[in-house]
């Protein structure tokens, strides 16, 4: 079994960052893609970004220039960088990944998720 713990939400004013971490603990697997998620009330959930073993990156449109994903393999740990906060980002955002075991996938799973407020 895998655990995705995230951290790092919190209150930010509009335009101001905030930087997030989901690590992944457990036994016998290995981490593939990981990506970051957000929800706000009302609306669908859709991938913010999403990053690669090897460290290809994809972003959604509206996020793109301001928000940086990045992962520490050695760590099990994939990071979320915000910047220019904008009030309407705010959300739920929760850590995704792939998780692998041999050569099959085990399961995608899903993390804490951290609650992000963007307000002046």
């Amino acid at each position: 079994q895998v655990q995705l713990v995230g951290s790092g939400g919190g209150l930010v004013q509009p335009g101001g960052s905030l930087r997030l971490s989901c690590a992944a603990s457990g036994s016998n697997f290995r981490l593939n893609a990981m990506g970051w998620y957000r929800q706000a009330p009302g609306n669908e959930r859709e991938l913010v970004a999403l990053i690669t073993t090897t460290g290809s990156t994809n972003y959604a449109d509206s996020v793109k220039g301001r928000f940086t994903i990045s992962r520490d393999n050695a760590k099990n740990t994939v990071y979320l960088q915000m910047n220019s906060l904008k009030p309407e980002e705010a959300a739920v955002y929760s850590c995704n990944a792939r998780v692998d075991s041999g050569s099959r996938t085990r399961c995608i799973c899903w993390g804490q998720g951290a609650q992000v407020t963007v307000s002046s």
